[in-house]
């Protein structure tokens, strides 16, 4: 699904199951020492997902540390972003000479949590999430808002390394393109950013990527 969402100069990989008792890459144990097995296995997925993305850069497999906000840490000349749910698995991966940014995130085509929406919402975002609902009642719009908005952080926070809110980012969904662009309702290098997004397989998939010519 993430390879039809980014553009060529990223490389993706994903995966829908776990591997029973797969081990934990050399440098990364120390990361998940004291993790569930359920949380294990999903760190141990989504890790090898990014080493066989980065070895379609042509980059040798490495531990993938993590950041202070838990932000993986790729190598030198490398950007990217890592994502899981119940039942998939992602990374997507770039030179920073061709993107300045990637960010994706997979969810459960579900409804959020009633309680959930009011923390993720942005002015206009719910008069929004309205009309979708009105127009296509089968899309879980809210969920989508969610899981774009974690796509637009994990972009935002490479390039700025400052905290984006929820609340900071107004979202427009297009249905026909399938697209979605998030204005910054905050100072920012840019005033907005660019995804789309994928429904099917019981998941909703949003991806952002930002190019590395655009002003940085």
């Amino acid at each position: 699904m993430l390879d039809i969402l980014l553009p060529l100069p990223v490389v993706t990989a994903e995966a829908y199951a776990d591997r029973e008792d797969e081990p934990c890459f050399a440098g990364e144990e120390d990361m998940i020492a004291k993790a569930v097995a359920g949380r294990r296995r999903e760190f141990v997925t989504t890790r090898r997902c990014a080493r066989e993305a980065l070895a379609g850069l042509g980059v040798r497999p490495a531990p993938i540390r993590s950041g202070p906000r838990r932000e993986p840490l790729w190598p030198d000349g490398v950007v990217g972003s890592l994502t899981h749910c119940a039942g998939f698995r992602g990374a997507a991966v770039a030179r920073a000479a061709d993107l300045a940014a990637v960010g994706i995130d997979a969810e459960p085509h579900a409804p959020l949590p009633p309680r959930v929406i009011d923390s993720v919402t942005a002015p206009g975002d719910v008069e929004h999430l309205a009309e979708l609902s009105g127009k296509d009642p089968s899309v879980h719009w809210d969920r989508l808002l969610f899981s774009a908005k974690e796509s637009v952080y994990k972009a935002w926070f490479p390039i700025t390394g400052r905290w984006l809110g929820f609340e900071e980012a107004a979202l427009t969904v297009d249905p026909a393109a399938g697209a979605f662009t998030a204005r910054l309702l905050v100072d920012a290098p840019f005033p907005a950013l660019h995804g789309r997004y994928l429904i099917g397989n019981g998941l909703v998939v949003t991806a952002v990527s930002y190019p590395a010519t655009s002003g940085r």
